[in-house]
């Protein structure tokens, strides 16, 4: 069928000579300047026409074939599903990420390199664990890792140890009965069967008789019944087994310590001298600590993002200010349930996901995701039902704790949260997942580019390609969720791991020349020879951003394109 476009945004199509390269045929190209600044000279003459034997639906699933098959998206797929029909291919890739934290379990070369194949994206490091030698190990192997592959990447997180108040080392586990009275004090080096001490002087001072002590995120509870100049004497409400340096919340309080302490600034230097890609700052309360934070980057020439925790009572009143300081945040659910009643929690996690949606970053769900898989081989029914409802709320990565880092099964984790993820994204329409994204009433160009390119890919199947110095664009089209992959080339090492974080983006690192059509035709024939495109498939290939890339600035363009072996 024959086809012409016309959009609401002053944009027309016209057939484009762009077709130089044997591996791309037919062209569309939409061509838009800001109306102010039109110029006459027009780039084609003749109206598009293009040919398809079948299209897709806008969520990108091929038509059913059968009558009596249900539109539910929860049906069955069958096992060819994604097999291309005609010249349209279905792209199963995840989009949503996976962060894993690494540990004992998982700190081997060897084991890096499965964790990459299996899925993992962004590999933490966790700061309240190990010493610089080791995380210094896991950063070489992972940038190792990097270094050989082209289409492939993983980002680097260090996570803050923060304001954390914990118990002391004990020689063996302790067990703490219902009834029994258990003290916490602030003297160093007690370890008894009734008193252990705490890394917090101002402990005594923090709590109040009355108040509920929870460890380990809410494993053990004790209520205060008194206090001494140092000591704090406890009744157990809920027992268990308390192991060395366990975590300790007050519930609906947070310690009054600096959210970055004297630990925290070493370590962040640490970072900067090995150019992480994220910080994940722990326990941030309000905005000050964020500006902080980066003006301290900014002095030091650090190109590092702030992804910012969400997990103390505090930062709830504030956290419109701490999330529009960062780039993006983490709803770290354990300590965040802790400190706050644990019906709150889920509702957080929709508010922190949709608010951070809106502002265009990035947003982590974290925290007992597949927490019975570090002693099990298979989840919970729950455990999986919660990684699906985070990807349905439009979470950008979801991230593994416990389970990767010293848990018996992290790579049957990653499998997990891998399928999970990719079989709930399946299911999703775009425009029912994220309403509120699809309006086409845009006040910039770039927007209003990346909402045409998200409804042009979507319609037609069509994966997307943008070229990128500054990751800008990419960022843009990730917010509006299309459904096919956005293979995001960057000639720029910091922007191609920056962008593994990223909902739906693909970053590659690929030498941009100074003739497009040069480059197209090489970015076509890298994805065509790794699998990533099929003969015969339309791709959508977007210049826009904040750096101009071969086009006057005021000119923005979305290309469709069918690729040709």
């Amino acid at each position: 069928m024959a086809s012409v476009i016309n959009l609401s945004t002053s944009i027309s199509v016209f057939k484009s000579d762009l077709c130089s390269s044997r591996h791309i045929a037919d062209v569309v190209l939409l061509h838009a300047k800001p109306p102010t600044i039109w110029k006459s000279r027009p780039l084609c003459h003749q109206p598009a026409s293009m040919s398809f034997t079948q299209i897709s639906s806008s969520n990108g699933f091929p038509p059913l074939e059968d009558s009596d098959r249900s539109n539910s998206p929860f049906e069955v797929l069958p096992a060819d599903y994604g097999v291309h029909v005609g010249a349209v291919t279905s792209d199963l890739r995840r989009k949503t990420k996976i962060v894993c934290t690494i540990g004992p379990a998982t700190s081997s070369r060897d084991m890096i390199w499965k964790l990459a194949e299996t899925g993992m994206n962004v590999a933490r490091l966790n700061m309240s664990h190990g010493d610089h030698a080791s995380h210094q190990k896991t950063i070489d192997f992972v940038k190792e890792y990097n270094a050989q592959f082209q289409d492939n990447v993983i980002a680097i997180m260090l996570d803050t140890k923060g304001p954390e108040v914990r118990s002391a080392d004990v020689p063996q586990p302790i067990l703490l009965k219902e009834g029994q009275t258990f003290n916490f004090t602030i003297r160093r080096g007690v370890s008894t069967e009734d008193t252990v001490s705490v890394n917090y002087d101002d402990f005594v001072n923090d709590v109040e008789v009355g108040d509920i002590l929870l460890v380990d995120g809410g494993m053990m509870s004790l209520a205060v019944k008194s206090k001494t100049n140092d000591s704090v004497k406890c009744e157990v409400i809920d027992g268990g087994e308390l192991k060395s340096r366990r975590h300790l919340n007050v519930r609906g309080k947070s310690a009054t310590l600096p959210s970055i302490t004297e630990k925290d600034w070493e370590d962040i230097k640490f970072g900067v001298d090995n150019q992480v890609d994220f910080y994940a700052v722990s326990f941030v309360k309000d905005a000050r600590v964020v500006h902080e934070l980066k003006d301290y980057l900014k002095s030091h020439n650090a190109d590092i993002h702030v992804i910012v925790k969400i997990e103390s009572a505090d930062s709830i009143p504030n956290l419109h200010s701490i999330l529009s300081a960062s780039d993006g945040a983490m709803v770290a659910r354990g300590d965040l349930g802790a400190e706050l009643p644990i019906e709150e929690v889920p509702l957080l996690q929709e508010d922190i996901i949709r608010r951070c949606h809106g502002m265009q970053k990035p947003v982590i769900v974290a925290t007992n995701m597949l927490e019975s898989m570090i002693a099990h081989p298979t989840p919970t029914r729950a455990e999986v039902s919660d990684i699906a409802i985070a990807v349905r709320e439009g979470t950008d990565a979801i991230m593994l704790s416990g389970e990767t880092a010293h848990g018996k099964y992290p790579l049957k984790a990653v499998k997990v949260m891998h399928s999970v993820a990719l079989r709930t994204e399946s299911s999703i329409k775009n425009s029912e997942a994220y309403p509120g994204n699809l309006s086409p009433h845009k006040s910039r160009m770039g927007e209003m580019f990346a909402f045409h390119s998200t409804t042009m890919s979507n319609t037609l199947n069509a994966p997307i390609i943008v070229f990128t110095r500054t990751g800008s664009m990419a960022i843009l089209l990730s917010h509006y969720r299309p459904y096919s992959t956005i293979f995001a080339f960057t000639n720029q090492e910091r922007i191609k791991q920056r962008l593994a974080l990223y909902h739906g983006v693909m970053p590659i690192f690929m030498q941009f020349s100074n003739d497009a059509e040069e480059t197209f035709s090489r970015a076509i024939k890298l994805l065509l020879s790794k699998g990533h495109l099929l003969e015969g498939q339309h791709v959508t290939l977007v210049q826009s951003g904040a750096q101009p890339i071969w086009r006057e600035e005021s000119t923005h363009h979305i290309q469709v394109r069918k690729v040709q072996g």
